[in-house]
């Protein structure tokens, strides 16, 4: 039988969740955006900001009026007045920054990728396990109150036997932009193309086969990239992503009994549908949005499964992260893109964040 509507989202309103204070490992723009976000939407604290310049961290603390400014990572990571830290340095550094806020004590929310590859990721898993402290992978889409409906949708069965998952993500970025810097792991993959492969991995697990083809850009980094998977079962996947253009962003999960079609940005707050072969429709609706509206649900989740003593989030496991970053691992291998050494994080008057 045609279901006659969808399930409502689980997610509680932000504001209600229990106050944590955070840290802002690299003042960028990505932290900018979590900050409004979480201070307009969310009873969490920024109590501090560290980067390697003193100078930036001050004018980032006095924009958002932050209490706390530092001119190292290390002395963010010490400071008594600091729950978690939310660690936005570039991606080369993900890694280093987390294990320095676990040693120091710290739970910590590390931007996606959470780390380079997936021994990186495994790393930050055990060190955080060891330490009995929370940590995850702010891959912010499965926050977002839209996705729980998806999930309840996908748990349910509705769609039927999964067979094929396609989504894409394509962006323009001025020639100035971190993304063109084979020093800082760039190129489309851990920026834009994670999205498509976490939602691969998160509704059919780990291929068991794929294949890649790959395109430079003239800048060394890779350009533009696509796969193909399967999965037990049968199962299909195909990704793209490049720095070309914009793109709509948009991801369809196919199954037996129905399609379920993602409006672009898929990743981001939005609509989708069920579309039925009887040509029935099921759709839900919300306001379009971007990282404003978004990025407060990872915080607000975040203080929830703290404050409950989960050392993990339900709504993305370290063994989901793990499992995304070993398909980009793949895909590498198979083009030959091969990451620089991560960079230190030792303090610098050079600001790469």
């Amino acid at each position: 039988m045609t279901p006659t509507r969808l399930p409502h989202s689980r997610v509680p309103e932000s504001r209600d969740a229990p106050s944590l204070r955070w840290g802002i490992m690299g003042p960028g723009w990505i932290a900018e955006r979590f900050t409004e976000s979480v201070q307009a939407h969310t009873g969490q604290v920024i109590a501090a900001v560290g980067s390697r310049s003193l100078n930036r961290s001050k004018a980032f603390a006095e924009a958002f009026d932050i209490p706390a400014a530092y001119g190292s990572y290390e002395e963010l990571a010490a400071a008594p007045d600091v729950d978690i830290v939310y660690v936005c340095t570039p991606h080369t550094g993900h890694h280093a920054a987390a294990v320095m806020a676990i040693d120091a004590g710290k739970h910590v929310l590390v931007e996606k990728p959470i780390g380079l590859d997936a021994d990186q990721a495994r790393d930050i898993a055990a060190r955080a396990e060891a330490a009995g402290v929370f940590a995850a992978e702010a891959m912010w889409t499965f926050f977002l109150p839209k996705f729980d409906v998806i999930r309840q949708i996908l748990d349910a069965g509705t769609l039927g036997t999964i067979t094929t998952v396609v989504a894409e993500y394509g962006e323009h970025f001025d020639p100035s932009h971190r993304i063109f810097n084979p020093d800082l792991a760039g190129g489309p993959l851990l920026d834009l193309g994670t999205y498509p492969l976490a939602l691969v991995t998160e509704v059919l697990g780990s291929p068991r086969y794929l294949r890649a083809v790959g395109q430079p850009h003239e800048s060394g980094v890779n350009a533009q990239l696509s796969a193909v998977m399967q999965f037990d079962g049968g199962a299909q996947a195909v990704v793209n992503t490049h720095v070309h253009n914009f793109t709509p962003t948009a991801a369809t999960i196919v199954g037996s009994k129905a399609t379920l079609v993602i409006d672009g940005p898929f990743n981001m707050p939005g609509a989708f549908e069920i579309r039925f072969p009887d040509g029935s429709r099921l759709r839900h609706d919300e306001p379009a949005g971007g990282h404003f509206e978004g990025l407060h649900y990872e915080a607000a989740a975040v203080a929830r499964a703290i404050a409950a003593g989960s050392t993990q989030s339900s709504e993305r496991t370290l063994a989901a992260s793990i499992r995304t970053l070993e398909v980009a691992d793949e895909i590498r291998r198979q083009l030959g893109v091969v990451f620089p050494v991560p960079v230190t994080l030792l303090p610098s008057k050079e600001n790469h964040e």
